[in-house]
């Protein structure tokens, strides 16, 4: 580490549970962010600013006047502009020294599975069941642990879904694909700025303990937030033996 990181970095390497070593893992990691919106924005900017040595940023938006309430990595002189292309400004602004890949695309098929076998770590901060159901089943292909996380009106939910570990389900367990959950949009039903801010910040949380090895992950653990009363509630997630994206398959227990 050169004196600008010990600086940089100093209050990461105070900490016990970080210190230079956990500090260097997070400089050698990659992490995949699908989605540089209301969640993708706070993720990036503080895994950026954490240090994470590469981040590949997917959107295929570009910056509009309503992202401006809640979107913190854009700005007015981005207005037109795409998304992930703004959010890399916005971390080269804070540590020009990460490495930050935008693409300006929608991910899917043998595109999406080669970014995320690139990873160490995937963040899904997408807005619809019909990526985050993409997303995982290439993480379950590659074994590459998701962080999944989900904003809308006052309620918000994040959890990790890291199927090295043979007995943690993976998000078709929790959300099966046959289920018809309905996406809604916050252009039609409003979200609370704040929040996707509180929720981002703690997906930025849990990629950066699993990259560092810190304390213990919400692998089996979906976190619930009702902004309205700020009260977290907390639902055990089981693997289902019968879920036909990651029943089967040959996983090493972490």
């Amino acid at each position: 580490m050169t004196d600008d990181d010990l600086l940089r970095y100093s209050r990461h390497l105070l900490l016990d549970d970080i210190g230079i070593e956990g500090q260097v893992r997070l400089g050698a990691a990659h992490v995949l962010v699908i989605g540089a919106g209301g969640l993708g924005s706070p993720v990036a900017l503080y895994l950026g600013s954490a240090g994470v040595g590469r981040i590949t940023i997917v959107d295929g938006d570009r910056v509009d006047l309503t992202n401006l309430q809640r979107q913190i990595a854009h700005d007015l002189s981005r207005l037109g502009e795409p998304k992930a292309m703004s959010a890399a400004l916005s971390i080269a602004e804070i540590n020009p020294r990460v490495e930050v890949t935008a693409l300006n695309e929608r991910v899917e098929g043998e595109r999406l599975d080669a970014l995320v076998a690139a990873a160490d770590v995937v963040v899904d901060c997408s807005d619809n069941f019909a990526t985050r159901h993409a997303v995982n089943a290439a993480c379950v292909r590659h074994a590459r642990p998701l962080v999944a996380g989900a904003a809308i009106v006052f309620d918000g939910q994040v959890s990790v879904y890291d199927t090295r570990d043979s007995g943690s389900p993976c998000y078709a367990c929790a959300f099966p694909a046959d289920a018809a959950f309905e996406d809604v949009a916050c252009s039609t039903m409003g979200v609370f700025a704040p929040l996707v801010g509180i929720v981002g910040s703690v997906q930025a949380a849990e990629a950066l303990k699993l990259i560092a090895g810190v304390g213990t992950s919400l692998a089996g653990r979906l976190q619930m937030l009702d902004a309205r009363t700020m009260e977290w509630t907390e639902v055990r997630v089981l693997r289902d033996p019968a879920c036909p994206i990651c029943a089967g398959r040959a996983m090493k227990s972490s």
